[in-house]
């Protein structure tokens, strides 16, 4: 299963507008994308496209996640949303 880390830029972490961004964003790639904070078990790992699930996971500024997907597209859905969390939306 493809897997890309990621480091969180967005100065309040995943919550509030950065987790709504990444989100929508993860709800609309063509495959169904999973996050964690890195280290964690794969199975606890959660809907990247849920806003409560983002802001569960408690991830703050400089904190790495993990993003995992598996099937066509997989990789291109990986690196984009990566991005995204890479990105600081607060300072947009």
């Amino acid at each position: 299963m493809p897997e890309r880390k990621a480091t969180v830029a967005s100065r309040v972490g995943l919550h509030a507008r950065p987790a709504s961004i990444f989100a929508e964003a993860a709800g609309e790639v063509p495959v169904e994308v999973t996050i964690a904070m890195d280290g964690d078990p794969v199975d606890e790992a959660m809907d990247a496209s849920s806003i409560l699930s983002l802001m569960s996971l408690g991830a703050t500024h400089g904190d790495i996640v993990v993003l995992r997907a598996e099937g066509e597209g997989a990789e291109e859905a990986l690196e984009s949303l990566a991005k995204i969390i890479e990105t600081d939306h607060d300072a947009e």
